[in-house]
């Protein structure tokens, strides 16, 4: 180190050290934040559903906690808690989830794969990049304003419009999470090294085939967690699907994509607004389910990546 360097670093070492282990201590609790929170929402969740779950002492009702979710898992809504469920919900939640899948991850997919192996700099390709990272800040309530005038309505030509369908919510919801899915399947794409791109092309490969054959495969973790992590924040959303027209209660499962649908988040949001205490404990039970569905979803996600990460490439 030069004199300059010395001159700067070595005095007063103890207080820099101090400060230096104050700095480490408050990241440390930065990172413990999210825990806290996380385990607080879950005892208090967990604390308002085992409130009216039978059982005289609290290990008998953790005992009768699967039973009631299988109660709630197998009735529909209905204006008497002891009579409530959300089988309706949970089958619209479902639909939404296949249907957005189909839709948003091809898109997505497509769009981050043109605009990282194909799209040439420019102003066009600068323009796409700044809306698409603008879209994925746009709160969820404007998705679902632009799905009621959109897809709902179609600006008022009756022929065109879907109505309150579920093909109208997976619509609006692929809307919301495509921008999610095109940064994290371009951050996957730019893991992939250049030098894989430039040894298959070197060999005769063609640009579709070094993008199949080789960076496909290698993105492919990366792009299923982002993926699942998408899905996962579509079935949880309730904002835009109340506003296309999900039906609060509603006591059939939809069994095509023009039925008229509910989704459990819509229900769960309905049954926590009951003035009941009741309600309170069905509500909760409501979210337990949705939790277990996308910690669920969570867990498939990280074998997909684990299993992919272990393939072979070609």
């Amino acid at each position: 180190m030069n004199r300059l360097g010395t001159g700067r670093y070595e005095p007063n070492r103890t207080s820099r050290r101090i400060k230096g282990e104050v700095f480490k201590v408050a990241c440390l609790l930065a990172t413990l934040t999210g825990l806290v929170v996380l385990a607080l929402l879950l005892a208090s969740i967990l604390f308002s559903t085992l409130r009216h779950t039978p059982g005289e002492s609290l290990a008998e009702s953790l005992r009768g906690l699967p039973s009631f979710l299988m109660r709630l898992l197998s009735r529909f809504s209905s204006s008497e808690a002891d009579r409530a469920g959300f089988k309706a919900g949970v089958a619209g939640s479902l639909w939404l989830l296949g249907l957005v899948a189909l839709m948003a991850i091809p898109t997505g997919v497509g769009t981050a794969l043109y605009l990282e192996e194909y799209a040439r700099p420019g102003r066009f390709k600068s323009i796409v990049q700044t809306n698409i990272a603008n879209l994925a800040g746009v709160p969820s309530v404007v998705y679902g304003l632009l799905g009621l005038a959109l897809f709902n309505r179609a600006f008022g030509f009756r022929a065109f419009a879907l109505g309150p369908s579920l093909l109208t919510g997976a619509l609006t919801l692929s809307l919301l999470v495509l921008p999610t899915v095109v940064i994290a399947t371009r951050e996957a794409l730019r893991t992939v090294p250049n030098t894989l791109r430039q040894a298959a092309l070197a060999l005769g490969a063609t640009k579709w085939q070094v993008v199949r054959d080789h960076v496909l495969p290698s993105a492919m973790p990366g792009i299923l967690t982002g993926t699942i992590l998408a899905l996962s924040r579509a079935v949880g959303e309730t904002a835009p699907l109340l506003l296309v027209g999900a039906a609060g209660a509603i006591r059939s499962r939809p069994r095509g994509p023009g039925d008229r649908y509910t989704a459990l988040p819509v229900e769960i949001y309905n049954y926590a607004q009951e003035p009941a205490v009741a309600f309170q404990s069905v509500a909760a039970g409501g979210i337990l389910i949705l939790l277990i569905m996308l910690l669920t979803m969570n867990a498939a996600a990280i074998v997909i990546r684990n299993r992919s990460a272990r393939l072979p490439r070609a």
